[in-house]
């Protein structure tokens, strides 16, 4: 007899498929596999059908679907794509929960971390990109709030979001977890705050806000020359060092030397410059250099 027209036992069924005969037992009194006869004595029979159907609901169920999903896919009540569909969605977002939970259990390691710092790392990692952008919004909106600024400036600098990867690495964590600290630390937010009320001031006054009235490459440029200097061991009443003085007060022009090195210290706050450096992290930027040490070099060769 072939395996068409032929039965089976449940004996035989789980020599067939692998499976134990308590779970094709539990499936058919689950109403997942009824069988298709009965023995004189009262024992369950299966045919090729059944076989062919237990398969499948192994199949489904090694795929992670409930015994309620698989029997509205055996009654034609839903579809197999439809339901994978489903789940494919439900298993993206636990795949990121746990690359999450990875990075930030690497971070731990790395930093070695106390249990306050653990569970703040862990929440902060789970927020989402939404909260994390609202966290900036908010804080720009503190910044500027009842200050007339100049609002293009400001839409900059507030439209750039920390966004992690669905596979964060534990570098990346870190600096989430170090940017969300620091823009929620009271001093720094003293700090951009007052930042913004004397551009709103010097704005006012018709003057422009800006620490130089140069290219912002131009001042990068400046500002790594500085830092060679100073790396150099090169005092700042150095011939060289004065040299490079004289080409920014030539290129500020109406700006004096003192009014130069003011400027450039009010905007010359290392915290600033890592706000950014923490977002190219989170976000793949090319890493953004320290000029903070370069700028204050500046400033001293100005006074001096």
């Amino acid at each position: 007899m072939d395996d068409v027209s032929r039965t089976f036992t449940i004996g035989e069924l789980a020599r067939r498929t692998g499976l134990a005969v308590k779970t094709i037992r539990f499936y058919s009194d689950e109403g997942l596999l009824p069988p298709t006869d009965r023995t004189p004595s009262g024992y369950r029979l299966y045919d090729a059908r059944s076989l062919a159907r237990l398969e499948l609901i192994r199949t489904l169920r090694e795929l992670g679907l409930g015994l309620a999903e698989i029997t509205q896919v055996l009654a034609s009540e839903t579809t197999v794509p439809r339901l994978a569909a489903r789940h494919v969605a439900a298993l993206d977002e636990q795949i990121h929960r746990l690359r999450l939970r990875r990075a930030v259990l690497r971070a731990v390691v790395k930093r070695e971390s106390e249990l306050e710092e653990v569970k703040l790392m862990n929440k902060l990692a789970s927020m989402s990109d939404d909260e994390r952008a609202r966290l900036v919004d908010e804080f720009w909106t503190e910044m500027t709030e009842g200050l007339e600024v100049d609002s293009g400036f400001y839409d900059r600098m507030r439209s750039a979001k920390p966004t992690l990867p669905d596979d964060p690495s534990p570098e990346q964590v870190e600096a989430w977890v170090e940017f969300a600290e620091l823009i929620q630390d009271p001093a720094y937010r003293q700090a951009v705050r007052s930042m913004s009320e004397r551009h709103a001031e010097v704005r006012a006054a018709g003057i422009n806000p800006q620490p130089l009235p140069v290219h912002q490459e131009k001042l990068h440029s400046w500002a790594d020359r500085a830092q060679a200097l100073r790396d150099a061991g090169t005092p700042p009443s150095s011939k060289a060092a004065q040299k490079l003085a004289g080409e920014l007060e030539r290129a500020a022009v109406g700006l004096t030397r003192p009014e130069l090195a003011d400027r450039i210290e009010q905007h010359n706050d290392a915290r600033a410059e890592r706000y950014w450096q923490l977002l190219g992290i989170m976000n793949g930027w090319p890493p953004i250099p320290s000029r903070a040490d370069g700028m204050a070099y500046l400033v001293s060769a100005l006074r001096g």
